[in-house]
């Protein structure tokens, strides 16, 4: 085979500006071109407010979306500075359209922001490269100036005596629909979450939400401890919350904290209002906490002179906290600043935390108790989830370190990129699903009835469970504490599949099974190893032809479009109703199935859900179903 060849020169190498290279590389600086990505370039407009009035500037926001597109946000902080920037041009342009140029960069705290999210220059600049329109007014100095922006090429410039004392910046944009591959839309109630989240973080700023007929304010005068109440709703409490705000140097770190009685953890980490998954200010709270505890439990003879410390694991079951971290010139691992990698960041928190703590401690001694009390039930779980995994192990199979379970109807590859495995409801179901499924690639596993709701016990419980105890061990999964480790490199499947019933029964199963995935092995969810499979709900006849429809809406669709024809509908109550044929057909084979694959854009949000759905407080579920009621499409 030839390859053709191309000419390659001087005259191939090109510089691109700012603006048409974010515009190319999208990803590059705001993660991607979907709806993650529109709601990145809205909260970098946003965050200029916060940064406002982080540095004692501006006490109200709002942001408002309209029918066309178009997000506009407004504060009323300095406003942006009016005069003309080194280049040439209006500062008002400049900031938004040139790279490396910012208020962000001294961060002496003189003339530009003691803390800020900004670090690189970027910033709004990938908004208005990201947009079709793009319009920014500042008033400030008795001047309003304006400036528009299509696809990131000015279009327009203004500006005008304004005599007032107002001051401010409004920012009008719509994302580019050339850009955004999905649309252009937000989600409106992941922005109602996230502007309640920066509500809670800024105590006293007033937010205003608007979209068509909806308007809605956050203020919250106690900041981070009416978050810590947020988050713990429909938990039960076991200590008092601990709150603190404490400074070295131009460093703040304020936290609040409370633990609950239930088996995880939830939190939320910022720097600079910005949020994180992770970071160094985490590993810092984690072991300043652990230090804090065990001091404390010696102290007050909470722990036998021959027993060991107790570890960041047995003190995480249970703990809600907000960790919020101020700091100049903070490095994080991308232009998302999803982790936060200064290492200073460690140090600090621990070193304010470990101290404020342990006062904090010694003034709420039976919150401190409970804590230790609940730590040492946690490791004794751990203990007793190891003995009952070493009783059971035995010699292993095929290198997986346990006995397979024996009514797994496993694939015949052992490459784990192709494999995947179905839990299938009823040995009916799995009976036909056997014949139905591809051997070489996919594996069956039947569970036997509704197993059980883990949320309400810890993992030593939970393995005494033996269709709990199968999948553990089919997936390949190893038991660590009081948690089931995710080693991706032990996984034997790449898909793990529900597939269940269609009926309430069938919902029920596999709720209880992603409740099981969700407490002990989160890392499958977020790692996009689950899913969900779709078998259709009705078979059509229309002649000689045989259609498959997922759902009712599918059907009225289906009617629709044959208005008057002669119809044979039949509805499958279960899997065990398809013939082997109907059910590789539609719901196993590669080609024609269809798969939800179930995904977590909240960590917090999805937490607060489980908990108040599956939980053992009877008022948010009683709730839930009051509200929804209306929403359930019930067969009589």
């Amino acid at each position: 085979m030839t390859m053709k060849k191309n000419n390659y020169g001087a005259e191939q190498i090109e510089t691109l500006d700012i603006m048409t290279h974010v515009r190319l590389r999208p990803g590059m600086y705001i993660g991607s071109n979907t709806q993650d990505g529109r709601h990145h370039i809205t909260l970098e407009v946003i965050s200029n407010g916060i940064d406002e009035y982080l540095n004692g500037y501006g006490n109200k926001m709002s942001v408002k979306l309209d029918d066309e597109g178009f997000i506009t946000i407004a504060d009323n902080g300095r406003g942006i500075p009016i005069g003309k920037h080194s280049s040439g041009k209006p500062v008002l342009q400049a900031v938004f359209d040139t790279a490396n140029t910012g208020g962000k960069f001294n961060n002496s705290g003189e003339a530009g922001y003691n803390t800020s999210g900004g670090m690189n220059g970027i910033g709004a600049k990938a908004t208005n490269a990201t947009s079709e329109r793009f319009e920014a007014t500042t008033i400030r100095d008795g001047k309003r100036e304006w400036v528009a922006f299509e696809k990131g090429k000015l279009v327009d410039y203004k500006i005008e005596q304004f005599p007032s004392n107002e001051t401010g910046t409004i920012v009008k944009f719509k994302p580019d629909a050339e850009v955004f591959t999905d649309g252009i839309d937000l989600d409106y109630n992941r922005l109602k979450r996230q502007i309640q989240e920066l509500s809670f973080l800024c105590s006293g700023l007033e937010f205003t939400l608007e979209s068509g007929k909806n308007k809605e304010v956050f203020k919250y005068d106690n900041g981070i401890i009416d978050y810590v109440k947020h988050l713990g709703q429909g938990k039960t409490a076991l200590t008092d919350i601990f709150y603190c705000s404490s400074m070295e140097g131009r460093v703040g770190v304020e936290i609040g904290l409370q633990y609950n009685n239930t088996y995880s953890d939830s939190f939320k980490l910022y720097t600079n209002n910005i949020p994180n998954s992770s970071g160094t200010h985490l590993t810092g709270l984690r072991t300043a906490l652990t230090r804090a505890m065990n001091e404390f439990a010696r102290d007050k003879k909470l722990l036998k002179e021959k027993e060991d410390n107790l570890t960041g694991d047995d003190l995480k079951e249970g703990l809600t906290f907000v960790l919020s971290l101020k700091m100049p010139d903070p490095v994080f691992s991308g232009q998302t600043k999803d982790v936060l990698n200064s290492p200073e960041g460690r140090g600090i928190v621990e070193r304010l935390m470990a101290k404020e703590i342990r006062v904090w401690l010694e003034a709420n001694i039976q919150s401190g108790k409970a804590i230790v009390e609940k730590a040492l039930l946690t490791r004794r779980a751990r203990e007793a989830a190891k003995k009952a995994r070493e009783a059971t192990r035995k010699k292993a199979v095929g290198g997986f370190g346990a006995v397979l379970p024996g009514k797994l109807a496993d694939c015949q590859s052992k490459n784990v990129e192709e494999c995947e495995i179905y839990l299938v409801e009823g040995d009916s179901a799995a009976g036909t699903a056997k014949n139905a499924r591809c051997r070489k690639t996919q594996a069956i596993l039947p569970l036997r009835g509704k197993v059980l709701n883990v949320l309400k016990y810890d993992l030593a419980k939970a393995m005494g469970n033996a269709e709990i105890k199968s999948m553990i061990t089919a997936f390949g999964l190893q038991v660590s504490g009081n948690q089931i480790t995710v080693d991706e490199d032990k996984l034997r499947y790449k898909k793990i599949v529900i597939m269940t019933d269609g009926d309430v029964d069938g919902s029920h199963i596999r709720i209880l099974l992603l409740t099981f995935l969700w407490k002990f092995a989160r890392d499958l969810i977020t790692k996009g190893y689950v899913y969900c499979a779709m078998p259709p709900l009705y078979k059509v006849t229309r002649g000689k032809d045989n259609t498959y429809l997922l759902d009712d809406n599918a059907l009225a669709q289906y009617k629709a479009k044959h208005p008057g024809a002669a119809l044979t509908i039949s509805r499958f109550k279960g899997l065990g109703e398809m013939s082997t044929e109907q059910l590789e057909e539609t719901t196993m084979s590669k080609d024609n199935r269809i798969l939800k694959q179930i995904d977590v854009s909240d960590i917090a949000l999805c937490e607060k859900v489980v908990q108040n759905l599956m939980g053992e407080q009877v008022g948010p579920r009683r709730d839930f179903i009051a509200a929804n009621a209306h929403k359930a499409n019930i067969d009589l």
